[in-house]
């Protein structure tokens, strides 16, 4: 293979059936400490059922790549399809409204993940919890910096933490962060029973979201952040977003303002695939204009 770092413990080399943007596709991931983008080379740390792993993805002659480190390797190379979106199954989707069909010419590649990480996918999802993207982002990237480890094999990543630190760690401890005690006692119930969440990768999608729901503080926009990054779920909607309904409503009607009732309306054409529009339309960084002042930065001393 290509691009030679270091003898891996494992590696896959597949062909995707569809058009595939790596970037694109694995954006749900997020990206920092833990996943980075090196040149058309992808590296992301992982916590897998057999341990750690670090993966190296790129693109290669029309094939994917895929070289994995660590005692997770083998369990990271193997799934390595599924993260890249080549379970993700697009029959049916009919871009009906012209924006919606114009966005799909332009912008190729983008596939439905399927990381099969549900607690690493949960708690960037919590630390997002009605806060701005830039507060959420920087809390989790500076959580993963502290508390996490380094991961095996030849770059410098940070692991995001184990379900058993996070467990460990009391809720004040999480205000060096930025997190409050709402979201931290999320965050450490949901380490304390992180296998239940992890056994939704094998149930069917009610299921699923209903496991997950019966977590305090896991509602509706948690829970399909969380299936569109780790479930694969083309079907994802997140309800409760502060800018998403405005953002589809100004892309189908023109509207500078809309609800989730409204946004559900217009979406409903595409059940099914409606986290598929919501990331066309996001992706093309469609969204309503933003009147007033920007959201401020919390004190979160003695939440």
């Amino acid at each position: 293979m290509s691009g030679f770092v270091g003898v891996p413990d494992a590696q896959v080399r597949f062909e995707p059936r569809h058009s595939l943007d790596l970037g694109l596709t694995l954006a749900p991931l997020g990206s920092g400490p833990w996943l980075r983008r090196e040149g058309e080379a992808i590296w992301r740390a992982t916590r897998t059922p057999a341990g750690p792993a670090t993966m190296k993805i790129q693109h290669h002659l029309g094939s994917i790549d895929v070289l994995a480190w660590g005692p997770g390797a083998e369990w990271a190379v193997a799934q390595a399809p599924a993260l890249c979106g080549e379970h993700d199954d697009d029959t049916g989707f009919v871009p009906l409204h012209p924006l919606v069909a114009r966005l799909h010419r332009e912008i190729r590649g983008i596939r439905m993940p399927r990381s099969h990480a549900v607690f690493e996918a949960l708690v960037p999802a919590v630390i997002l919890q009605q806060v701005t993207s830039e507060e959420g982002v920087a809390s989790y990237r500076h959580l993963v910096n502290a508390l996490g480890e380094v991961s095996p094999g030849p770059v410098a990543l940070k692991l995001p933490p184990s379900p058993q630190v996070l467990a460990g760690t009391p809720y004040w401890a999480f205000h060096r962060f930025g997190i409050e005690r709402r979201r931290a006692d999320v965050i450490i119930r949901a380490a304390r029973s992180a296998k239940r969440l992890e056994e939704t990768v094998t149930m069917d999608r009610p299921s699923a979201y209903q496991r997950m729901l019966a977590f305090p503080g896991i509602g509706p926009w948690t829970a399909a952040k969380v299936a569109m990054a780790a479930l694969g779920d083309a079907d994802a909607v997140p309800i409760g977003d502060y800018h998403l309904p405005h953002s589809i409503g100004y892309a189908f009607e023109g509207t500078a303002r809309s609800t989730d009732q409204r946004m559900l309306e217009l979406l409903e054409p595409y059940r099914g695939h409606r986290a598929r529009v919501i990331r066309l339309i996001t992706t093309a960084g469609i969204g309503a204009p933003r009147f007033g002042p920007k959201k401020p930065l919390r004190s979160i001393i003695d939440r």
